[in-house]
């Protein structure tokens, strides 16, 4: 039967002062009036039905995912006591599927991106399904074809097709790379052959957890453990004892890249993303959601009065609220009720930085 994983963790440290620690990026209504794990619930629900839609996120979150996302069964409420990175995210929902169905197959989708239009993402993840469904040996990610040479995302090699002339397109996967420098991504997107990196995928749970066994034996000794007990009244102890013990890693170091070596029995794919997919992780990013007015501004949350100003973005969590502005040109102003930010659009790498100077009361 196929499922669905949401990915909902992180803490938004560039979306602040919205997105705090006791409310990340993916619970804060940020685009359209909706949050992004709700579009991300959406999404799934549509692939795969609410039933059989996990997620998996802080434990410190779950009431509030429970209450943004009450179709969501509770046994698929994945809790981590703290982060260990992408590879025992998914690995804890492998373990739990494999063992209430053998033929689980899943995808792995992410609660921190914009993907339209919908339908066509759907096909996408379908042809995935399909995919690993015809082999078992096969662990697919998916590539989003680019649209510009990007230096924020990681790459995907494409090599020989999958089935000639079926749609969405499929190919054998050469390589992954890291982010490159701006020279490398623009010989990237002339070549046509490389893709962004989603950090999406679909694979049977059964043949991810050999590949964990073969690459990450000791995660999936300790995630053995606590799926054994999962529906029972053990679940917790042995979730905070083991679970922070595991390596930490992401599935693509630890499991994408071995796998697509030579002789790794494993076949590793990727289905093409021909579509809009923004990764909503930085106020600029989300500026992009956002219609502009003739200038290039962009406002959501707040009454906005400007008088020439160009190209800046402007937000607060109360609709009540008024900003006006006088002669600013690519600014970034949020407003909280306590807490506010004006910076560049242009520095806004650097509000991690900030964000780790900020009294704990802030963060």
């Amino acid at each position: 039967m196929r499922y669905a994983l949401i990915m909902a963790g992180g803490s938004g440290t560039r979306l602040w002062p919205v997105s705090r620690r006791d409310r990340p990026k993916q619970l804060v209504p940020l685009v359209r009036g909706r949050s992004l794990l709700d579009f991300a619930v959406e999404r799934a629900a549509t692939v795969v039905g609410a039933q059989r839609t996990a997620i998996c996120a802080s434990a410190a979150y779950l009431d509030q995912i429970r209450a943004a996302a009450p179709q969501t069964p509770d046994d698929l409420l994945l809790g981590e006591p703290e982060g260990r990175d992408t590879l025992n995210a998914i690995g804890l929902a492998a373990a739990v599927l494999a063992r209430r169905d053998p033929d689980a197959a899943f995808c792995v989708l992410t609660a921190d991106h914009l993907i339209e239009p919908v339908d066509r993402f759907c096909a996408c993840v379908e042809r995935g399904f399909a995919l690993v469904e015809a082999d078992a040996d096969r662990l697919v990610t998916f590539s989003v074809r680019p649209t510009h040479p990007a230096t924020g995302f990681g790459y995907v090699e494409l090599g020989a097709p999958i089935e000639p002339g079926a749609e969405p397109r499929a190919f054998e996967v050469i390589r992954f790379v890291e982010k490159p420098d701006r020279a490398t991504a623009e010989r990237y997107l002339a070549s046509g052959a490389f893709g962004w990196n989603s950090g999406m995928f679909v694979w049977r749970a059964d043949t991810f957890l050999r590949a964990m066994e073969r690459f990450a034996p000791q995660s999936r000794a300790g995630l053995d453990e606590i799926a054994g007990v999962w529906d029972g009244p053990a679940r917790h102890e042995t979730l905070a004892r083991v679970f922070p013990t595991l390596p930490k890693i992401s599935v693509d170091y630890a499991i994408m890249e071995p796998a697509g070596a030579p002789g790794s029995g494993f076949r590793v794919c990727a289905v093409e993303m021909d579509l809009t997919w923004r990764d909503v992780g930085s106020w600029p990013s989300l500026a992009q959601t956002i219609e502009p007015d003739a200038r290039g501004n962009r406002a959501s949350g707040a009454t906005v009065v400007a008088q020439e100003c160009d190209d800046c973005l402007f937000f607060s969590d109360d609709p009540g609220h008024t900003i006006a502005a006088i002669g600013l040109a690519g600014l970034v102003v949020v407003r909280t009720k306590d807490a506010t930010l004006v910076m560049p659009a242009a520095e806004a790498e650097r509000l991690k930085a900030l964000h780790a100077d900020l009294p704990e009361s802030l963060r």
